[in-house]
């Protein structure tokens, strides 16, 4: 084969290795969609006339098919989308097949006062859909009405930046440069066989001229030979710059030709190819039972109850989960009291640290770039989550306005592990014979995205005492760099790697990863306060005791927003406490709920580096902010080569007064990650949480009268019949 018909051959071998890859990645394909969802049709080379197994209907998609909404703050239906896409069709600039593109389709929310005022049995609120799209080139944020069959707003102004990148943005973006022989040329002389091409579409940042009044991608590649761990046998130094709209390649830096590929030899994780020597059974099964069944029920697909809890819970193609109208019983009245309104992962900004030109780009915001949510991965039962767990799915659509199903994208649980919910014990010099303990049973919520190699595991758990605990882990497959080193004895002693040599050939680069939460706090209604209470060093008056010094708390309450931002320090402790100053315990105090911080690293690079001006969310752990509808991304709405102008920090320098007023408050977990050898040829999961807890909210221990456990309460189950 020559000439036309040989690159044609290698456009369709690319097509279907690109197509096995994002499968992989859990990236929506024709593989993972219904024939009634997903027009085939739309995503050739891989469809044809005859339908592939894969392809036929599933239950699970039928069920859908019947969805409808129950709730104001639901998720639009597949019939719901079906007629927005029938809407958008009608408009002027939509009208032609194939001249726009969707990159978000969600439920337009209804006012905060509509939803905090609606209750069960009453008529829902007017069903909207919120659509951002491109069409000729321009970016339209529309408002759908749903029920009129119209469009009823439109705006085309805004400020720098792009809409989340589509999955067929990605796809067609590394399949792309296999129609230009200089990059195939390279490849050749890279030593890598055409068909053992794997490439990833990686977001360009902001920085100047060459990201101006076009969209742009880099595309980088490994090679996929002998192994599926593809991440680990990078083509170091080969970086495409791509147009995403008319996918021509702008430019082909070549700048790693005396780097070696790294070996294939011990980066396959998955147990299947691991020998039956190297296997390690280092445990017996164990699982939880619950001989009654689970505590918690999912009413109207969307509303979680469980022991003194309940909330609405959907997936978003952008957070990934959203909880909303957290609401958590009154022991003493009954009465079910809010915590929070809204709470979800705004964005994830994750720069790596070394500045040479096939890397100093990688700084990702998850998020608003990729979509959190559409790269959540269907959860493993039995390994992601334990038995009895519940399983939602996320309804999404594709660019031409086609839903599509991602099955199993969140699971609910109860988890036990052995934690104690408290207890107490009298010593026998009191003569006392008191041993009182109550064992913690908590319930998760749970997703995992695959945002390429990395994974991430949001936890949002939830305690009887009134507790919330948001946890992130984070796993997968470490971004790395090619090297001509196979031990650290040939590195000059002058010469810096930007991270861990952890095999031969083979650099794990040091980066940091920062979740950002917005966290819609409600304490006994909307109008609340942020109060910093700092612990002060105080010293007592010559004669006054025989202490010398003490610790007291002082208050501030934040009057604006610059009062509210927050950098945290270890040797200047404070809590952080969201209050309702309208409402008082018996004794006198505000009902409250503090912030815990839990991973606290803060990011280092210079407030001018273009990647920190675009992640400037990250300058503090903590702000506040009066609650906007339109502040809800704390990159911005439009992410992809944003300039740092429509970020949190900027709504937040406006200072506008948050005293005794409808309050967000936002917080980021921080991570500094410098790989190790551990994390070779897979990370084991590193985590850190913060909590939402409650500080003088209830009037006393909220699970003080709850009941121990008993034999009688518990099976015991034999021990072969225990997993």
């Amino acid at each position: 084969m020559e000439g036309r018909n040989f690159l044609r051959y290698l456009f369709f071998l690319m097509s279907i290795i690109l197509l096995l890859f994002f499968t992989f990645l859990n990236l929506p394909s024709p593989l993972s969609h219904t024939t009634e969802l997903l027009d085939c049709t739309t995503y050739s080379p891989w469809c044809s006339s005859r339908k592939p197994f894969f392809l036929r209907n599933s239950n699970k998609d039928k069920k859908h098919y019947a969805d409808f909404p129950n709730h104001p703050l639901d998720p639009l239906t597949i019939q719901e989308i079906q007629k927005v896409k029938k809407i958008i069709n009608s408009l002027d600039d939509f009208k032609v097949k194939g001249s726009y593109v969707l990159h978000s389709v969600v439920l337009e929310e209804p006012e905060k006062e509509v939803v905090l005022n609606w209750r069960k049995g009453q008529r829902l609120p007017s069903r909207k859909a919120s659509v951002v799209a491109r069409a000729h080139g321009d970016v339209h944020v529309l408002t759908v009405d749903i029920e009129a069959d119209r469009v009823t707003h439109r705006e085309m102004d805004h400020l720098s930046g792009y809409p989340i990148l589509t999955i067929e943005d990605m796809i067609t973006a590394t399949a792309a440069p296999l129609g230009n022989s200089d990059f195939n040329r390279t490849i050749i002389q890279r030593g890598v066989d055409l068909g053992d091409l794997a490439c990833l579409p990686i977001s360009t940042g902001w920085y100047g001229k060459v990201e101006e009044k076009r969209r742009v991608i880099k595309v980088q590649c490994y090679t996929m030979k002998d192994t599926i761990n593809f991440y680990m046998r990078p083509i170091e130094g080969l970086t495409v710059l791509l147009d995403l709209d008319t996918k021509q390649v702008i430019q082909i830096l070549d700048e790693g030709k005396n780097i070696p590929i790294p070996k294939a030899a011990d980066t396959d994780y998955r147990f299947s190819t691991q020998k039956n020597t190297q296997k390690l059974n280092l445990l017996k099964p164990i699982s939880i039972e619950q001989p009654n069944g689970p505590s918690f029920t999912i009413e109207d697909n969307h509303i979680v109850k469980w022991a003194n809890w309940e909330f609405h819970l959907k997936p978003d193609p952008r957070a990934g989960v959203i909880i909303s109208r957290v609401m958590v019983q009154d022991p003493d009245t009954g009465k079910m009291r809010n915590v929070m309104y809204k709470g979800f992962t705004s964005e994830l900004f994750v720069p790596y640290m070394d500045p040479s030109d096939a890397w100093y780009f990688k700084t990702y915001m998850d998020a608003g770039e990729y979509g959190f949510g559409l790269q959540a991965m269907p959860l493993d039962p039995l390994n992601d989550c334990p038995r009895n767990a519940y399983y939602m799915d996320g309804v999404f659509v594709a660019a031409d306005g086609t839903p599509y199903v991602r099955s199993n994208m969140i699971c609910v649980f109860e988890s036990y592990a052995g934690d104690i919910g408290w207890r107490h014990a009298e010593s026998p010099i009191t003569g006392l014979p008191i041993r009182e303990v109550r064992p913690k049973v908590t319930l998760m919520v749970r997703m995992a995205a695959s945002v390429a190699n990395y994974d991430y595991i949001v936890d949002w758990e939830f305690q009887t005492d009134g507790l919330i605990r948001v946890k992130v882990g984070l796993s997968g497959i470490l971004m790395v760099k090619g090297s001509p080193y196979v031990n650290m004895n040939q590195v000059n002693q002058n010469e810096y790697l930007y991270g861990t040599l952890l095999s031969e050939n083979i650099i794990g680069v040091i980066h940091d990863h920062y979740i950002t939460f917005h966290l819609d706090m409600d304490i006994d209604g909307s109008n609340n306060s942020f109060v910093k209470v700092n612990l002060q060093k105080a010293t007592t008056s010559p004669g006054e005791s025989p202490r010398k010094s003490y610790l007291k708390a002082v208050r501030n309450v934040a009057k604006t927003e610059k009062d509210a931002q927050i950098k945290l320090k270890l040797y200047d402790p404070s809590e952080f406490h969201v209050i309702n100053p309208n409402k008082k315990s018996r004794v006198g105090n505000p009902a409250g709920y503090k912030i815990v911080p839990g991973g606290t690293a803060a990011s280092l690079l210079d407030l001018d580096d273009p990647p920190q001006k675009r992640g400037a969310f990250t300058n503090n752990q903590i702000w506040v902010t009066p609650y906007n509808e339109s502040e809800q991304w704390a990159a911005g709405l439009f992410v992809y080569q944003s300039q740092g102008d429509d970020t949190l920090a900027v709504w937040s320098n406006r200072d506008r007064p948050i005293e005794n007023k409808d309050i967000v408050l936002w917080y980021t977990l921080g991570f500094h990650h410098i790989p190790c050898q551990e994390d070779f040829p897979i990370m084991p999961t590193v985590s850190s949480s913060f909590e939402i807890k409650p500080v003088n909210f209830f009037e006393s221990n909220p699970i003080l009268r709850i009941p121990p456990n008993s034999p009688n309460d518990l099976p015991i189950c034999k021990a072969a019949a225990s997993a």
